[in-house]
């Protein structure tokens, strides 16, 4: 029973340590997506953005 008084707390506080180690990860950019850059790279996408397209195609009233 003397035990429980040391463990209760103990894993208390390792619970919040553990939750402030991941909201540290998670802002500091730990899961961020680290293929999707190098797929975009060798993608087939020869259309230019939908933006510049817009901007270069006059319309139908100039």
């Amino acid at each position: 029973m003397e035990s429980l008084y040391l463990l209760i707390p103990l894993s208390i506080v390792l619970v919040f340590l553990i939750g402030v180690i991941f909201w540290w990860s998670v802002r500091s950019g730990q899961f961020d997506d680290l293929e999707g850059p190098g797929y975009r790279v060798v993608s087939d996408d020869d259309d230019p953005p939908t933006q510049a397209r817009e901007k270069s195609v006059p319309k139908a009233g100039d």
